[in-house]
């Protein structure tokens, strides 16, 4: 018996192939395409780059190489609540790996805590953006708090 992704049988299989047809599964079109289908499905599914990479007839170590190389290009589901705390030097300087590493200790599965370098608050460090909201001087406390009222 063969084994059947999941992708062959669900409409999302035909949204990807008319992805690729509106840019004319034209391989030069690629981050188009993935972008595309991030503002359709909010993740690229590991199995649908098979089916990009037929469409535009290029490998699918391609497609892989692209999805994975940017990060923007979400490889699984993302968490309901997506919370970006800024690394930059200015950041730094205030404490934001304290509170990146305080931040991310109990804090529940629906919330994605991510890495982010300049947010161009630097003045107001250590800085966050929680619901594409940007926040300045804060501490763990503060940001867990901002963080739970935004649930």
């Amino acid at each position: 018996m063969t084994m059947v992704s999941i992708l062959d049988m669900h409409p999302i299989r035909t949204k990807i192939k008319s992805i690729c047809a509106e840019y004319d599964n034209a391989p030069d079109q690629l981050l188009e395409i993935l972008h595309a289908i991030i503002a359709f499905n909010k993740y690229i599914p590991e199995a649908a780059y098979q089916i990009i990479a037929d469409s535009l007839n290029i490998s699918r170590a391609e497609v892989y190489g692209v999805v994975t190389f940017y990060h923007d290009f979400r490889r699984d589901p993302p968490a309901k609540k997506i919370v970006k705390i800024c690394q930059s030097e200015a950041c730094q300087s205030m404490g934001s790996r304290k509170m990146l590493s305080d931040v991310e200790c109990g804090m529940d599965q629906d919330v994605a805590i991510e890495v982010i370098y300049c947010l161009g608050n630097c003045a107001l460090a250590p800085s966050a953006l929680v619901d594409g909201k940007i926040y300045g001087r804060l501490s763990a406390k503060r940001l867990k708090t901002i963080i739970g009222a935004a649930k």
